[in-house]
């Protein structure tokens, strides 16, 4: 199917923002789409599929809208992660976070802040890219900064290291560092540095590896399990039972990325399964259309995927 579409009144300059340099916005539409875009002048022609033409025509009007200044390799990666199917949520979700334009980029999204907002535990369950950790961090933000909790607390097992860190140089916070560094950098994104610093001398913000959660409950707290793949179902029972009175707790992990030890079963795997039809408990399931990277990861993601398909079907003849 041929689209054809006119920018009209004439607006050399929008028209180069929309097209980015040496037209690497419009490349980036047709090998996310599977389409082909010729344009001269205002006058673009969209080649392919129907619904794909469709999509890219709308995806090309939307950019046109915002092609005031320049556009950002990131902005058009951003807008082409919605398929364009399904609408997002009406009402986006406004977070009292340092970045102003936080919303929902994919339906899924939307959902996943809807279920944080409405349930006591949530888990956000897809491969990486998808913002399961971000969107999370920032409800635990936004919860802060309104008063609704006292403080975050953020935690992640540290698997590699068999949660054993004396090998390691440095003092114990040195030590568990690099394991939550994504977690320090999503903070000082959402709150800036001297906030977060602030934050953690008054204790209303905490990091620390999932063995230091255990023995203890946390009331009024919003309280972040990244990496949730990595858990051994002692430990997800350990962490879902630290949960407190006007608490709120979300779950992230992937579970194509499990990094136990042979044979060992997933606590994510295993809570999702257990804890299904519990009421208060919310399952938001991402997939490789939610990612919002850049789209060679969503490519990435599918490839893995289509491999362990066929991996388990030739197993399974076996």
């Amino acid at each position: 199917m041929i689209l054809r579409h006119s920018f009209i009144p004439l607006n050399n300059s929008r028209l180069s923002h929309l097209c980015g340099a040496l037209d690497e916005h419009l490349r980036t539409i047709e090998q996310a789409l599977g389409v082909k875009i010729a344009h001269r002048h205002e006058q673009f022609k969209v080649d392919g599929p129907k619904a794909k033409a469709n999509r890219a025509m709308e995806v090309l009007q939307a950019l046109y809208e915002q092609a005031a200044r320049p556009i950002s390799a990131s902005t058009v990666q951003l807008m082409l992660a919605g398929d364009g199917t399904e609408p997002l949520p009406t009402e986006d979700a406004q977070l009292a976070t340092r970045r102003a334009d936080l919303r929902a980029r994919t339906s899924t999204q939307g959902v996943y802040l809807q279920a944080i907002a409405a349930n006591d535990i949530t888990f956000g369950i897809g491969p990486a890219g998808t913002g399961k950790t971000y969107l999370a961090v920032a409800c635990a933000v936004d919860a802060l900064e309104r008063g609704a909790v006292q403080r975050i607390v953020l935690t992640r097992p540290a698997v590699e290291a068999g949660e054993r860190l004396g090998f390691l140089p440095g003092d114990m916070v040195q030590k568990v560092d690099p394991y939550l560094r994504p977690l320090y950098d999503a903070l000082y994104e959402l709150m800036g540095y001297d906030k977060v610093q602030k934050s953690f001398e008054r204790n209303a913000l905490e990091i620390a590896p999932l063995a230091f959660m255990r023995g203890r409950s946390l009331n009024n707290a919003f309280i972040i399990l990244d990496e949730a793949q990595n858990t051994t179902p002692e430990q997800m029972k350990m962490f879902l039972t630290r949960i407190g009175f006007g608490s709120k707790a979300v779950v992230t992990g992937d579970i194509s990325q499990i990094d136990l030890p042979k044979g060992q079963t997933s606590g994510l795997i295993e809570a999702e399964r257990i804890l299904k039809r519990v009421e208060g408990i919310s399952h938001v399931r991402f997939t490789s259309a939610d990612v919002v990277r850049h789209p060679l990861v969503a490519r990435i993601v599918d490839a893995y995927d289509a491999a362990s398909s066929a991996t388990r079907r030739a197993r399974d003849a076996a």
